[in-house]
């Protein structure tokens, strides 16, 4: 367990922080700023997602203020291919009330230290183009647009570009 401020911590998630952690994302949806999901998922429909993510290769971690959980951050294997295995996605969730206290900079240097101990080499993120606060974010800490699918998801009618940042890990 890794302090930051006072009553705030990160640590492995735990299966009991699954309704958590889904409720924190479920709550981006409407920004439409976020994620591609257009309705609230269940936590049922994330119960593989939570078991592929062992801790020694592809950790989730939750982090906590006041014993409660309100950010978390997940490694997700890209691609789904041998050869990409040094290659993570990063997905950060920050609850809304919390947001711009230093939460997400606090996990994303932790992820990007933590990276060489998982064997990666490489962090992606795939953000909206529209998406500033979280471009600005990933931007922050070193990642750069390493390319864009225009016009891929259309929210409420809209087309909107997605980013893929990258950020080459030095072992």
């Amino acid at each position: 367990m890794h302090s930051v401020l006072s009553g705030q911590s990160h640590r492995l998630a735990t299966f009991a922080d699954l309704p958590r952690i889904v409720e924190i994302y479920n709550a981006t949806i409407p920004s439409r700023q976020v994620t591609a999901d257009l309705e609230p998922v269940t936590v049922e429909s994330r119960i593989q997602w939570f078991h592929e993510h062992l801790p020694e290769s592809r950790p989730l971690w939750v982090l906590e203020a006041n014993a409660q959980v309100v950010a978390w951050l997940s490694f997700s294997s890209f691609y789904g291919r041998p050869a990409y295995c040094h290659t993570v996605e990063l997905s950060l969730y920050v609850e809304e009330s919390v947001r711009r206290s230093g939460l997400g900079t606090y996990l994303l240097r932790e992820a990007i230290a933590h990276a060489p101990r998982l064997k990666v080499n490489r962090l992606l993120a795939f953000i909206f183009g529209h998406n500033t606060p979280s471009l600005a974010l990933f931007e922050k800490q070193g990642f750069e647009c390493w390319g864009g699918l225009p016009g891929v998801a259309v929210l409420d009618g809209a087309q909107k570009d997605l980013l893929i940042l990258g950020y080459a890990v030095q072992a």
